[in-house]
Formats: C-alpha cells, structure tokens, sequence
C-alpha cells in the first residue's frame, strides 16, 4: 500500500487553521498577526504528521529561493582538473547546510559574462552569488553593481565596489619567490596559473617582479608563462621554457594543480626536483604534502576564503551592509623538500 503524502492541508486541519496560516508559520514569513499559540498549535501538528514543506511553495511564500550560486567563469574542462575546488564547495556547503540554503553551481562562458549574470539573478534561481576567479575584463560585474544584485566576490577586481574575500596574492608571491632567493637562486623561472586576465594570476606575477627588482635581479620576460589553470597547461608551459634556451635554475609555479604538469614534463625531460631544478607551488592543496619529493608551496586558506564569502553573502542577502567591503585573509610559505640550496659558484 502507497503511503499518502502528508500535505499543509493535513496540518491546517489538525491545527484548525487555514492552509495560509500553516505557510506564513512554517515559514517564518515576518511581519504577520499570527499569535505565539497559534504559532506552537500549527509546529506542533506539522511534528505530530511527520510534514516537511515542499521547497517550491517555501520560495513562493517567502519570495526567495533559499539558494545561492557559484558562479565561475572557467570552462568545464578546466574544472574537471581541478584539485582546489573541493576546498572551496567544502567551505561554502559548511555554511549553506547550516543556514538551510542550496548551493547552484554555474559556470560562465567568456563571450556570454554580460548576460549571464543578470540572466541567473533575473530569473530568480538565487538570492545572491558568490562570483570565482574574477577576470579583469570582465563587463558582467559592473552590470551586478548596477541592479544591486547580492554578491560577494572571491578575489577581487580594480575599481570594483562589489564586497569580496581575498588573499595577498602579490606578498604572498614574493615570500615564495625571495624563498627561492635566500637560498642562492637568481636565474628564476615563472609559471602563473592563469592568462593575464584573471586578477590573481596577475598579481602572483607581479610579486615574482617585485622580489627580482628588490634584489637587483633583471626581469628576464623570456622566463614568465602564463599557464591556464590545469595540469595540461603546467606540462606546456615547462615545456615551452626548456625549449626557449633560457637558463633557470628554479621555478615559481602560481598554483599546485598547474605544478602537477610542470613535475611530469620535468620528469619527461629527465629532470630532477630538487637535484636539478627546485620548485616551490601556491594554495597547498591535498596532494602537496605527499608528492615526491613534498612540494613547498604558499597555503591559501580556501575553505576559510570560501565560508567567510558565504556568510558575507548572507548578510548582503539580509539587507546589511558589513562594514569591512574587502577581507583579506594570511597565507604562509610551508617548506617542505622540492628545493634545495643553489651553488652560485
């Protein structure tokens, strides 16, 4: 026998209320003449017939969707070889669970940022969105700004007064790289993790210049690649520099998951790290700790990036306005052993 499914109408009769009494209290809707007894009366019935409201009718009572989304403007491909975004999901679903909200995830076309955005936010599919790896010309964000849409970003962007959650990537690059320095390389090679126009991989880069600068080392252009995010592109990039003929006897990789390429085609070309060439990565993902040899590399907090841009997102979606817009989290260098002391002489 098919066991009914319990329905509001059900509650409202054991309750003795109406059907739009047992919606305005189950869920939350503020600002409705609905006595503390009623209130209890209506709770009570819904424990005793085990009813769970349907999410539909909680969105059409409380005109929101009680979710948010993840916007990121990389293709599927690059997110399939991912390796730091289950730090980040693990971050936001910390906080989404605890505040009964869902998670969307999209992702955005380059040609398509514009429309897009407002596309998601018109629809009403999401309350806010948290927007991943910002790209510098990206014309979507301005047109977010305009219509007042909650949204937090992680990373950040020039002139953007949208609210994000960040890291130093600039410092946090030249720690790695004046690593590198103190301990007797200057013929220093860099690999960023992403094209020029996304924000961080910008900055990563001019952090490797800025150390260079400040010790008196030339900026050598015919030494920097700009990866795009996989292990693929690391693999590329390596192999793009020992071809070049260019002398270096270190690398500064601006992300683990590119790092990945950048060992295999070391290894390809019969090169050791740390023997032959050091290493050191950027975010400290998973892998790191136990690759051979353990890869030194800059720790990003992306969990603690990603629940802290979650809960700044649900106090946008509150109506509040937090008084710190920008928020900055550390990171640290972790040595570990894919460097090794350069004989200058």
């Amino acid at each position: 026998m098919v066991k009914k499914r319990i329905t509001s109408q059900d509650v409202a009769d054991l309750a003795n209320v109406s059907r739009t009494t047992v919606s305005l209290v189950l869920n939350d809707v503020s600002g409705t003449n609905i006595s503390p007894a009623t209130r209890q009366n209506v709770r009570q019935a819904a424990k005793t017939l085990g009813y769970i409201p349907n999410a539909t009718a909680k969105a059409l009572a409380t005109q929101r969707a009680q979710a948010i989304g993840l916007i990121m403007t990389r293709s599927q491909h690059h997110i399939a070889s991912d390796t730091f975004l289950p730090q980040i999901l693990g971050g936001l679903l910390d906080v989404v669970k605890e505040h009964k909200f869902r998670l969307l995830i999209e992702t955005v076309e380059e040609e398509r940022q514009e429309r897009t955005y407002l596309e998601l936010a018109q629809a009403k599919h999401i309350d806010g969105m948290i927007l991943l790896t910002p790209r510098i010309d990206d014309k979507g964000f301005e047109k977010l700004e305009e219509v007042g849409v909650p949204a937090v970003l992680m990373g950040k962007l020039p002139n953007s007064s949208l609210y994000s959650v960040d890291v130093d990537n600039r410092s946090a690059a030249r720690q790695a790289v004046r690593r590198l320095i103190k301990i007797g390389h200057s013929k220093i090679a860099c690999i960023a993790n992403a094209p020029a126009s996304y924000s961080a991989a910008l900055e990563r880069v001019l952090g490797y210049q800025d150390i260079l600068a400040e010790v008196g080392i030339s900026f050598n252009k015919r030494l920097v690649r700009y990866a795009d995010f996989s292990p693929q592109s690391g693999f590329d990039s390596m192999q793009s520099l020992l071809s070049s003929g260019e002398e270096f006897s270190a690398v500064f990789v601006a992300s683990d998951n590119v790092a990945m390429g950048v060992k295999a085609a070391l290894r390809k070309a019969e090169l050791s790290i740390p023997d032959d060439i050091s290493m050191i990565g950027f975010d400290d993902i998973p892998w790191a700790a136990y690759a051979d040899p353990p890869l030194t590399t800059v720790r990003l907090p992306a969990q603690k990036m990603a629940s802290e841009a979650c809960l700044l997102l649900l106090a946008l979606m509150k109506g509040n306005k937090p008084e710190k817009r920008n928020l900055v989290l550390d990171t640290q260098l972790i040595v570990r052993k894919s460097c090794r002391e350069h004989n200058i002489g």
